[in-house]
């Protein structure tokens, strides 16, 4: 209504920065030690950056000296409480997530990282999307219990959904029954976790007590963070398979050997090997540079580079890694 005051609104910018190292997805962390981490995030400084990119970029270089290579925009979170804190007063903080690739070995890039900037596993705050060694027993030891349990939970003034809606729900994220389980999901199935009361974020946020929370499922991160994570997840997942942004975390060169890790480290599956090898020959995406390396241990391995004219014989060159 006219004549009264409007909300302050403060635009937050974050980005989840992602490296392939060792076979592992790593994400770039802040935090000290015995802290809960958080993705690199600043405010939006129009006066001084022409674009949010700029400005996100400008705010990356500075908490973690680190050159952002590939970047996109992910989705902007601007739910109320998503930042709130116990006597809170400020403006209510949007913040518009990126996701953001970067080559090189994330173990040994200490070089580039200032105090309390850490390379993370990424599956240590999403273990349950790890399937490269089969189905987690996290699954079905503690997760898929637990949410059976929350579906039955009668509706409250919170949430009105009704039992058939949940159950539908989890079927569908965690493709039970009839429904494959679908690598894409990611943030569907951290949002049922969250509305069930099962992650730390839900204590923080004030949904549940603290002694619900048991086991801790996966790291919990600041804020919303943990959400933006597995929306960045999500969306590199199913971009690998219609653009070929995995090369991105690739060196100029490389084994076939080390893309089929990256894949699968992203992925969370285990592909065989010469299912993969055939997927890449007939996806045309690389080719041979005619030199081998022997830094495997073992036989000498061809090494290959992206062949950058697919971008212009094919509209969606990817890599379409089916679903488990």
């Amino acid at each position: 209504m006219s004549g009264q005051p409007r909300p302050e609104i403060e635009i937050g910018l974050n980005a989840a920065i992602v490296a392939v190292s060792e076979k592992s997805p790593k994400i770039l962390v802040v935090g000290d030690a015995g802290d809960l981490g958080s993705l690199p995030f600043g405010p939006f400084d129009p006066e001084r950056h022409r674009t949010m990119e700029m400005s996100l970029r400008a705010t990356v270089e500075a908490q973690t000296a680190l050159h952002l290579g590939y970047i996109e925009q992910l989705y902007t979170f601007g739910d109320r409480g998503r930042y709130r804190q116990a006597g809170e007063s400020g403006p209510h903080l949007v913040s518009v997530g990126y996701l953001a690739l970067t080559r090189g070995n994330a173990d040994h890039s200490s070089r580039l990282l200032t105090s309390g900037v850490h390379w993370r596993d990424w599956y240590a705050y999403l273990p349950w999307e790890d399937w490269r060694k089969g189905r987690p027993d996290l699954l079905d030891s503690v997760i898929l219990p637990q949410l059976a349990k929350w579906a039955e939970t009668p509706a409250t003034a919170a949430s009105r959904e009704p039992t058939a809606s949940r159950r539908a729900r989890i079927r569908l994220a965690f493709g039970l029954d009839d429904f494959p389980f679908d690598d894409e999901r990611v943030l569907e199935r951290y949002e049922l976790l969250y509305e069930a009361g099962l992650l730390q974020e839900a204590v923080a946020d004030g949904r549940v007590e603290a002694d619900k929370v048991s086991p801790p499922l996966g790291l919990a991160m600041r804020f919303d963070h943990r959400r933006i994570a597995a929306t960045a997840l999500a969306r590199l997942r199913g971009k690998i398979k219609y653009r070929p942004v995995v090369f991105e975390l690739m060196q100029p060169e490389f084994t076939l050997t080390e893309l089929q890790a990256t894949v699968e480290a992203i992925s969370g599956r285990h592909l065989h090997k010469q299912n993969f090898r055939r997927l890449v020959e007939g996806a045309e995406l690389v080719e041979p540079t005619g030199v081998s390396t022997t830094a495997t241990g073992g036989r000498p391995a061809a090494l290959f580079r992206f062949r950058r004219q697919i971008l212009e014989e094919r509209p969606a060159p990817g890599l379409k890694v089916g679903s488990r």
